[in-house]
């Protein structure tokens, strides 16, 4: 059904009402060609959608693990280098190590709310006869605030000199069921390597942080611990600070009080907040690297408008000429050609936002460990995308149609 003069406006436009209709009407004659054109584009955004939601599920997953430790924390290590405490060649260095007259000076600094001085080895335990190695971890009284760690039942390590700290251990959530199953371990004696130590406390579950089981570990005083390992120095110093205050701040304290006391710089900070900010960095990159493998298929969904919006013209030449005849400027031509190429992608788009958040939302239920997130940004930013293809797509036919001369386009019908 062509249109007739009412149709028109008084500047030869035709009216919004009028041309939306025809869009839908020139879309409804073909229904199985409109839907596999729209197919195309829903693939794609479908595709996209679920692609960047598992993306975006493991990476504040990822960040979560990071930060259940708190994120207002400066790690101090030996040795000066760009990423780790340790020689990168793993070759043993002079530099001077980390002693607990240090851990004590920086524990004393303006806006430090705690601070560990660690050594860790692996060491078998007995107890209750029963064997077990293990992750023996030499910590301060302070540990637990540092990186916001709770205690299941009796208590952690107590506020002593370090020089003078008793043989107390508490033990992680699994090593205590690993060694004591359902009895009460508190009081009871444990051997670590040579050394006797007393269990005052477990500590609540923490599960794995990146493969390492946080549970499976036992932890004693620091001085008792470099009598074990028959160590000179710590291995790290972990530093809480004040909320709000700039981390760039209290690490410039941090250095300033270490190269008085070493003489220079061989030592190695480390903010969580710029792991953090690298971490997520690398995370954001990742997630639209994986987004943009999904997007290749909206490509074919804009090949096929191109492709639909062209045989269109080629089989509405009669139409195109008898609008033009009626007045219909050129530009009123290319707008209902351009507006038909938007709706299919539009309609595309929302198909494919369902088809792809039902899908995520399918995946998570069959494995719930897979966490995904769609961020209300992505919806709105893949439905721009499809109506963007659309656009694009439907430019050369609809430039193609306004073109056409009157009485050409009359006589080919």
């Amino acid at each position: 059904m062509c249109p007739h003069a009412s149709t028109f406006d008084k500047a030869g436009m035709i009216r919004p009402r009028d041309s939306l209709r025809l869009a839908l009407r020139a879309i409804t004659a073909h229904r199985l060609r409109s839907f596999l054109t729209l197919l195309g584009i829903a693939v794609g955004i479908a595709a996209v959608i679920l692609l960047t939601s598992i993306g975006e599920g493991i990476h504040r997953f990822v960040l979560a693990e990071f930060t259940q430790f708190g994120t207002n924390v400066i790690s101090v290590a030996p040795g000066k280098t760009k990423t780790s405490g340790h020689s990168p060649t793993g070759i043993p260095t002079s530099v001077r190590p980390l002693t607990l007259d240090d851990a004590r000076a920086l524990e004393h600094l303006p806006h430090i709310t705690g601070m560990t001085a660690t050594v860790w080895g692996n060491t078998e335990i007995t107890a209750n006869g029963r064997l077990r190695r293990t992750t023996v971890n030499g910590v301060s009284a302070e540990m637990l605030k540092v990186f916001s760690i709770k205690v299941r039942s009796g208590q952690f390590l107590p506020a002593e000199d370090a020089d003078n700290a008793r043989a107390f251990i508490v033990l992680g959530a699994k090593l205590k069921e690993e060694l004591f199953g359902a009895e009460n371990p508190l009081g009871a004696r444990v051997r670590v390597g040579s050394l006797q130590f007393r269990v005052i406390g477990v500590l609540e579950a923490k599960g794995q942080f990146l493969g390492i089981d946080l549970d499976d570990a036992a932890y004693i005083p620091t001085a008792r611990a470099l009598e074990l390992y028959n160590r000179d120095g710590i291995m790290k110093i972990d530093l809480s600070y004040e909320e709000g205050v700039p981390a760039a701040a209290v690490g410039a304290r941090v250095v300033a009080t270490l190269k008085a006391r070493h003489g220079r710089e061989d030592f190695t900070i480390t903010t969580q907040e710029d792991m953090l900010r690298t971490l997520s960095n690398i995370l954001d990159v990742l997630t639209m690297a994986v987004g943009a493998l999904g997007s290749i298929s909206l490509l074919v969904g804009g090949v096929g408008i191109v492709t639909i919006m062209t045989i269109a013209v080629t089989e509405r030449t009669g139409e195109i000429g008898l609008l033009v005849a009626l007045g219909a400027p050129r530009r009123t031509i290319l707008g209902l050609f351009l507006g038909e190429a938007i709706a299919l992608s539009a309609l595309g788009g929302v198909l494919g936002l369902l088809l792809g958040m039902g899908l995520a939302q399918g995946i998570h239920l069959l494995v719930p460990a897979l966490p995904v997130h769609t961020p209300i940004s992505f919806v709105l930013l893949a439905e721009g995308i499809a109506v963007l293809i659309g656009l694009l797509a439907g430019v050369l036919p609809a430039r193609r149609a306004a073109r056409l001369d009157a009485v050409d386009a009359l006589r080919a019908e």
